[in-house]
């Protein structure tokens, strides 16, 4: 072939060559043509929102639960700002710090003023551990998982949490925010404030009842991440602020409740008691001042989250307390007047049932006041005999006996009392001085209060107002007050309390000040279910001449086993510290003592 032909040959090859890789490179082109107009004006909206979805970060902003305080504003309970420390476990493996010049010492990184000395988790590691006081060997290992959130430690201080910021180790090592709850008072009111739990929900006590009212709504915040988890300044795109949760104000007084708290458990020490319970009411308003027992639960504790306060849980029967609502009762109908007289055995037989008095002594010419005075159960037996069950049922019922406080506070029980059709004939007889029934220390409190109170029964309250997170204060609505016995059976029952008072003046007298009072002892069931235990009580008013608080005080098994001579000294402790805490003026001498004896 001559060599023209043979060249024209290989140009036409190569030419062919060269079609076919300008082809294809058209072809790559055209597609790369078809993604980009797909990209930037197909589908462009939504590969950017994917994008931005991508580094976008949402966090929560928690909000601070409200504070509980007494009745002054002292703080009881408040939630502290704490932060849990978290590490990125895969942005900690590629870290790799900045050694430390004169030029950079605002973002470099060193340890003790000296070079890390290696990368990754081992450095951040090495670099939070003095500031966590954890070692460092543990949180390398903690470090090196697969996982983008480690919990390293819960509830630093903020110090702490800035001394992490100080590091600049970006999203490999940060704080969220979170909170504790602190109790500034110790075993004052433990199992009565109760507590929350992990995630800071009450689940006990005033944190229970109130948790609607001291849960704030949490808040958000959205923003944009870089590709080593670095927020983008500016990038901010949504934002809610979180709404702190509202302030509970009690009625209760710290300092009162501190005092009552030591008079108690004095007094069960002093008596050898099982337990005591005590509280103080103010007796023209309702509001609660006290309200304690002897257990020794710091508020908060997992013990207060699992045990209700005794003082509001526990019920017994009250004894002769009871006295006083049945007698009120008999006055009110009109079947005795206070100085009705009456001849008193030490027993007596009624349907075959015998009862008797809790000490001997000989036939006693007695009035209806000094029935209640010498707290006589054959004294009341015999007044009674025109009394019918129904009517014995009706008043302790108008008293609250039996009936919830209306405080809904956590476990409070409302103890028992049955209808009189259940009554057999010795129970018919024994609620006339406080057995056959159950109540509580803030039943027979109220109770007698109403006696204070000329008659008028109001209803109890511990929660004093509410104030939201705008500083707006309200105050929880309250039942009506509702009269129970006209004021004139109410002057002559407290005048009668008071020769109580009287009778008791050495062992629980106030010094300067009248008071009105009774007292009650009870058997109850042991722990063998045999009526093996006592409990003692004394309800006291002072000053009996103007009423201002009630003060009840019960105890368990104590030696010495009546109320007036145990309860009672306890009392008198409390009642000396009231008078003089609210500068109560001293009581005018007694000139109206309705005679006891005849």
């Amino acid at each position: 072939m001559r060599p023209w032909k043979r060249l024209s040959r290989s140009l036409g090859q190569f030419g062919t060559r060269c079609v076919l890789v300008m082809l294809v490179f058209a072809l790559v082109a055209a597609a790369c043509l078809l993604q980009l107009g797909n990209l930037q004006l197909i589908n462009a909206k939504s590969y950017a929102a994917a994008a931005q979805k991508g580094r976008t970060t949402t966090v929560t902003i928690k909000a601070s639960r409200g504070k509980i305080e007494d009745t002054n504003g002292t703080v009881l309970a408040q939630s502290v700002e704490r932060y849990d420390i978290i590490g990125d476990a895969v942005l900690s493996q590629s870290f790799k710090p900045v050694n430390c010049t004169s030029k950079n010492k605002s973002y470099c990184h060193a340890v003790n003023g000296k070079p890390v000395g290696t990368t990754g988790a081992a450095a951040v590691a090495r670099l939070v551990s003095g500031i966590l006081g954890i070692d460092a060997k543990t949180l390398g290992a903690q470090l090196s998982t697969s996982s983008q959130y480690v919990v390293l430690k819960k509830n630093v201080s903020p110090e702490v949490k800035r001394k992490i910021d100080k590091l600049h180790l970006g999203w490999c090592v940060y704080g969220i925010p979170s909170s504790i709850r602190e109790y500034s008072n110790g075993t004052l009111m433990g199992s009565l404030l109760g507590g929350v739990d992990a995630s800071g929900k009450g689940v006990s006590g005033i944190e229970l009842m109130e948790d609607k009212t001291l849960t704030g709504t949490n808040g958000k915040v959205t923003y944009q991440t870089g590709g080593q988890g670095q927020t983008i300044p500016g990038t901010q795109v949504d934002k809610t602020e979180a709404v702190n949760g509202s302030d509970v104000k009690l009625t209760i007084d710290a300092d009162v409740d501190w005092y009552v708290k030591k008079a108690l458990t004095d007094g069960v020490s002093q008596f050898h008691a099982a337990w005591g319970i005590a509280v103080v009411q103010d007796v023209k308003t309702g509001a609660i001042l006290a309200l304690e027992d002897s257990d020794q639960v710091e508020a908060g504790s997992t013990q207060a989250m699992q045990n209700a306060s005794r003082a509001v849980a526990t019920t017994f029967e009250p004894g002769s307390v009871g006295k006083v609502f049945s007698m009120a009762g008999m006055l009110q109908l009109g079947l005795h007047k206070m100085t009705d007289q009456f001849t008193v055995p030490s027993t007596i037989t009624v349907d075959g049932q015998d009862y008797k008095d809790s000490h001997e002594h000989g036939t006693s010419n007695w009035t209806l006041a000094g029935i209640l005075q010498q707290s006589s159960n054959v004294g009341m037996i015999m007044a009674a005999d025109k009394y019918t069950s129904e009517e014995r049922y009706e008043f302790l019922k108008k008293f609250g006996i039996g009936q919830a406080s209306g405080m809904n506070l956590p476990a409070e029980s409302s103890g028992s009392l049955s209808s009189p059709s259940s009554w057999d004939g010795r129970t018919r007889n024994t609620v006339l001085f406080g057995q056959g029934y159950s109540t509580n220390v803030l039943q027979i409190t109220n109770a007698i209060a109403t006696i204070a109170n000329k008659g008028v029964k109001n209803q109890q309250y511990i929660i004093k107002s509410v104030t939201d997170a705008e500083g707006h204060t309200t105050t929880p609505k309250r039942g009506e007050p509702a009269r129970v016995v006209d004021e004139s059976v109410a002057s002559q029952m407290l005048n009668a309390m008071e020769s109580v008072g009287e009778y008791y003046q050495n062992e629980a007298g106030v010094p300067g000040y009248r008071i009105a009072a009774k007292t009650g002892t009870a058997q109850v069931a042991g722990a063998n279910g045999a009526l093996t235990s006592i409990v003692a009580d004394w309800v006291g008013v002072l000053p009996a001449d103007n009423p201002r608080f009630v003060v009840t005080v019960v105890l368990k098994d104590p030696e010495g086993t009546y109320g007036g001579m145990t309860a009672g000294p306890v009392f008198k402790t409390i009642g000396e510290f009231l008078m003089q805490k609210y500068q109560v003026p001293t009581s005018s001498p007694r000139t109206d003592a309705i005679p006891v004896t005849w």
